[in-house]
């Protein structure tokens, strides 16, 4: 707890996480301001037949605003889908390569506004696409999802949505640059997190009933706390490639002689590939929750999560993305030659093409298990559902989601108050000086 006494010791970080945690309030406030003109009984009984398609994943990350229909019913998804399109078109872009490696900050100022009209792009079109669908859609009971239907009411909506998304922008810029942490992803851990407490309680209520024994719990129990350990574990592994430095003399001075490691992650995808997997997996189930043709209905039953086929599936194309988006985010060639820029080498392997061949083998390697790692999270809550029967989804996407942003918030408080001469948040660092 040393370490927790020594945050509000520190004014400017006690400023900084007030500041966040007040955003991230303003942002929970808004999930439940809903889009005039939409029936919320009849969206709730739509949601409740549609919790294995697209829209239970659109949900979940949007904090249950898509289930409501509120002004954050589109969540922060469009920026993180124009992030990723931009990244996507920086390796086929001459133009948008040179801004971001050339032009330094100035690049990388000019890419963020290409993701901010690449956000409203996006969001205006699945406005209309939602604004569309919801003029057209019913709840199972037969009863109409928008009360007065026509332009005005598309409008309204996609101005709305728009303005909804923008808004949530702006929130996580102003988190980034004034609290603690990435903003953007702290957004989308407060959208997940706020559906835990519901589900732990609604266990203790099948418990009380005797659905769920004490033995099944404590079992469940004990699984999350191997499942949240493991992935820590596993989010923190690297392998590191060392690296020497000849010397070299400038004039008088004497430089290089030092060692030090090139780290590769063992997940270098993130997330992006169960998101990925899930989307293209849950479409067949989509369209059929709006078809009435047979052969359609028979067909997305083959893609229900908890079947066979569903889940080698999910494992294919997972470790599909993990290698895809891998040698988009990593560029081993670049990286051989800043090293051989730099005078450095890597103990047994020539400087140049051999070097790159061997980082590309190592990644290539780790990128495996790495692969395998994420399938086993993202498969554990069928295995949970099918065995014990949880009745919420405990694993997969959203689980790496919340350790992982959890990790990287507290990553950067403990190197605030290293940076501050203060004892860090797990009890490391350096000892409180005599500043006052």
């Amino acid at each position: 707890m040393s370490g927790v006494d020594n945050i509000a010791r520190l004014p400017e970080l006690r400023k900084k996480l007030l500041w966040t945690f007040a955003l991230l309030a303003v942002y929970r406030l808004g999930i439940h301001i809903p889009i005039p003109g939409v029936d919320s009984a009849a969206l709730s009984e739509f949601f409740a037949q549609a919790q294995n398609t697209l829209f239970g994943v659109f949900d979940m990350f949007s904090g249950g605003g898509l289930k409501k229909m509120s002004i954050f019913a589109l969540g922060i998804m469009p920026y993180i889908s124009a992030s990723i399109i931009l990244q996507l078109l920086t390796v086929v872009s001459p133009e948008l390569k040179r801004l971001q490696k050339e032009e330094g900050e100035a690049g990388r100022k000019k890419i963020t506004q290409y993701t901010r009209y690449g956000t409203v792009l996006i969001t205006v079109v699945q406005g209309f696409a939602i604004a569309t669908g919801l003029e057209s859609m019913s709840s199972p009971t037969g009863a109409p999802m928008v009360l007065y239907s026509g332009i005005g009411f598309k409008l309204m909506t996609i101005l709305t949505l728009t303005a909804g998304t923008v808004f949530l922008m702006w929130l996580g810029e102003q988190m980034t640059e004034k609290g603690i942490g990435n903003g953007i992803s702290l957004i989308i851990y407060a959208g997940i997190v706020a559906g835990l407490p519901a589900a732990l309680i609604n266990t203790v209520q099948l418990m009380s009933v005797g659905e769920i024994t004490l033995f099944i719990l404590l079992i469940l129990l004990v699984v999350m706390v191997a499942t949240l350990a493991f992935i820590v574990f596993m989010e923190r592994g690297q392998r590191r490639i060392p690296i020497h430095y000849a010397k070299r003399q400038q004039g008088r001075r004497m430089f290089g002689g030092q060692t030090t490691h090139l780290p590769l992650k063992i997940n270098t995808a993130g997330v992006i590939p169960p998101i990925f997997a899930s989307s293209i997996l849950m479409f067949p189930a989509t369209l059929a929750q709006f078809s009435s043709n047979k052969f359609l209905q028979d067909f997305s039953a083959y893609f229900r999560p908890d079947s066979i086929l569903y889940n080698i599936l999910y494992i294919g194309i997972i470790i599909f993305f993990c290698y895809f988006y891998t040698a988009i985010m990593f560029d081993p060639k670049g990286i051989a030659e800043n090293i051989q820029k730099q005078g450095g080498f890597i103990p047994g392997i020539r400087p140049g093409n051999r070097t790159r061949e061997y980082i590309d083998k190592v990644l290539a390697r780790i990128t495996l298990w790495g692969a395998f790692y994420v399938s086993a999270v993202c498969v554990l809550p069928m295995f949970l559902i099918s065995k014990f029967g949880v009745p919420f989804y405990f694993g997969g996407t959203s689980l790496l989601i919340v350790v992982g942003v959890a990790m990287d918030f507290m990553g950067q408080i403990e190197s605030y108050m290293i940076s501050r001469q203060y004892e860090g948040l797990m009890g490391k660092g350096n000892k409180l000086k005599g500043r006052r």
